[in-house]
């Protein structure tokens, strides 16, 4: 017990620390009422901070479809892909998944976070394995997840300035004597900034300098690209990552690409090897939004005026939502004590909108990361275009 209680203290100094600091956090449920309504201690807010971009989450074909194969298939897979887990319904998905996404092969995993981790990790082993280690040149605002995987496969990042494609490209000029596979790693829409990368020039540097190339589309899947595919659909780009958790409205995670990577990543990726396999209701989730997404065209338009109509907005306030192009506009305010008060005073006037500290963004670089969702009303946004000039007031002080 002693031992534990000595643990329990430096626990506590270390939350007394964030406290000090305005980064602790502390988790506070809420009830969904619909894809962008919420009641948290009792009040009914509208949220902000859902990456549900398109409200599919609570669209009936998935909610139905996801009770029909749990009701004939179970509550779980029982086991991971390459024991028991794979059913006819899992390889179905992933046809379609691939035919979606303009790509031979399709792989689901559990989630983003260990898709990234674990798929980057497997791929870099592989490239270590053919006699020096890769060079891994990486946007320096990538999401942790791919940190991570670089990190567990024991491969220094080459890192460019964020979305600076002319930085990436005298890097590799730079590296272009140096042994070893090039990898370029980033994402297609950053979900702190809401801003986009040239995946067209990002394409062409890679075929130019020899390098395969790895792009995350969580935040692009569903929302942009011709009916939704994303960013990269129409480009050469060697392994796409997404996921289902955000504008397709379920939860799991995806990559696409040639048949010999996935089959590949089936013996090699730990977090598709050691998982145990999606659920029957994930699937039927997922099945359904593939299904759904690519006659949602008239919501990406809707979602993208309002997006830009907040973000002049946010700019008439003095107030900066740049770098975004997309439904992600953050709200620039630096300091991690401003940003709580602003999403106080949000939250007093009925709306959730988070406020994001360090260390998800750099120091001073605490906002509040506004998502924007298809499903919300124009008496929606026009309660945010209200509140927002009014908290910048009330988080002032």
């Amino acid at each position: 017990m002693r031992f534990m209680a000595c643990f329990d203290t430096l626990f506590q100094t270390a939350l007394d620390h964030m406290a000090q600091h305005h980064v602790r956090r502390v988790l506070r449920p809420v009830r969904q009422t619909g894809p962008v309504t919420v009641i948290r201690d009792g009040r009914a807010l509208v949220n902000f901070s859902s990456n549900d971009y398109l409200g599919l989450s609570h669209h009936p074909a998935l909610a139905t479809r996801a009770a029909q194969w749990l009701h004939e298939d179970g509550t779980g897979a029982g086991a991971s892909r390459l024991v028991t887990g794979t059913s006819a319904r899992h390889m179905a998905v992933e046809a379609r998944l691939a035919t979606f996404k303009g790509a031979e092969a399709a792989l689901l995993l559990a989630s983003g976070w260990q898709a990234n981790a674990s798929v980057l990790a497997a791929l870099l082993r592989l490239a270590a394995e053919q006699g020096a280690p890769p060079l891994v040149f990486a946007d320096r605002l990538n999401h942790a997840s791919l940190h991570q995987g670089c990190m567990a496969a024991g491969v220094r990042q080459i890192r460019f300035r964020h979305n600076d494609l002319d930085h990436l490209e005298s890097l590799l000029i730079r590296h272009a004597g140096d042994p070893g596979l090039r990898i370029i790693v980033t994402e297609s829409v950053f979900s702190m900034d809401g801003d986009r990368t040239d995946i067209a020039r990002l394409s062409a540097l890679a075929r130019q300098y020899g390098a395969f190339t790895y792009v995350d589309e969580a935040h692009a899947t569903g929302v942009l690209g011709p009916q939704g595919r994303g960013l990269c659909a129409g480009h050469e780009i060697d392994l796409v990552m997404g996921t289902f958790s955000k504008a397709l409205g379920g939860f799991g995670a995806f990559v696409t690409g040639s048949r010999a990577l996935c089959d590949w990543l089936v013996n090699a990726c730990s977090g598709f090897v050691f998982t145990t396999a999606p659920p029957p209701a994930m699937l039927g989730a997922m099945d359904a939004a593939l299904e759904c997404v690519p006659h949602l065209d008239e919501d990406r338009a809707r979602l993208a005026r309002n997006a830009a109509h907040i973000r002049d907005v946010v700019r008439g306030c003095g107030l900066s939502p740049e770098p975004s192009t997309t439904q992600i506009v953050p709200i620039m305010l630096g300091d991690a004590a401003r940003a709580l008060r602003f999403a106080a005073s949000l939250e007093a006037q009925g709306l959730l909108a988070t406020a994001i500290r360090p260390p998800t963004v750099p120091p001073n670089g605490s906002r509040i990361r506004l998502a924007l969702s298809a499903a919300h009303t124009d008496c929606m946004i026009g309660q945010l275009a209200t509140a927002i000039p009014l908290a910048l007031r009330q988080s002032a002080a």
